[in-house]
């Protein structure tokens, strides 16, 4: 089932318009944990979970193809960069560096565009990102990681039906885009995407509903903030498996 998806040009327009609407409080995304970073396995429903989280909490969804075709786009990620005041590009440059410098990375210029977009959208907060490794841009104390998983069998099935695809095609497609999302995670971030260190909530869709994982997500999420109120910031995050 494909989802229509406006035009990068129209999207990035309305979410600049959105946070010029919204700077009337600027100090409350300081005291959140505003971004949410969803890693899924294809057929697990975390494109679904994020939709719902977004409709839930109120934030801005950005699906992979979105930041991706942000991320190809230098006027985009200029754009971008021009809604930050001057403290904003300061610590948007140190959040990147620190990453080049932790993670030993060798940027091209796609992911140095990747890293000033997912960059700028976690320094403006209460935003949902699907994909692309934002978990890995962004620095803990601004974001909740979520890794989406389920049994291989029950996600091909539901790609099957998704698509109107035999059970071995769906399979096929399933370990093909499983591989694809491994290799560029391996690539740009020197990291292993299924390594459950890597996130702060890890939800089974073949154990729970998608309504129950966002329900587990949600919960952390308000832990994770009331932490943050009483003074312990990012280290008091809570990691969770479900």
């Amino acid at each position: 089932m494909q989802v229509k998806v406006k035009p990068v040009a129209q999207i990035v327009e309305e979410q600049v318009r959105s946070w010029q609407f919204s700077r009337a409080e600027p100090k409350q995304a300081e005291k959140d944990l505003p971004v949410l970073t969803i890693s899924r396995e294809p057929g697990s429903g975390g494109r679904i979970i994020g939709e719902k989280l977004a409709k839930r909490l109120g934030f801005d969804l950005f699906h992979q193809e979105v930041l991706h075709e942000m991320a190809r786009s230098a006027k985009v990620s200029s754009q971008l960069l021009e809604t930050l005041d001057e403290k904003g590009l300061s610590i948007l440059d140190d959040w990147i560096a620190s990453l080049v410098d932790t993670r030993h990375l060798w940027p091209d210029q796609y992911l140095k565009h990747l890293m000033k977009v997912i960059g700028t959208l976690g320094r403006h907060g209460r935003a949902i990102l699907i994909g692309r490794g934002a978990n890995f841009i962004l620095p803990a104390e601004r974001r909740l990681s979520v890794r989406v998983i389920a049994p291989l069998e029950m996600r091909a099935a539901k790609v099957a039906d998704a698509f109107s695809l035999s059970a071995d095609e769906a399979r096929r497609r399933v370990v093909k885009t499983d591989s694809q999302r491994k290799a560029f995670i391996r690539k740009y971030f020197y990291a292993d995407i299924a390594d459950p260190l890597n996130y702060d909530v890890t939800v089974n869709t073949g154990s729970m509903s998608l309504d129950g994982a966002v329900d587990v997500v949600c919960s952390t999420l308000e832990v994770c903030r009331m932490r943050c109120e009483i003074g312990e910031g990012g280290k008091g995050k809570v990691a969770a498996t479900a």
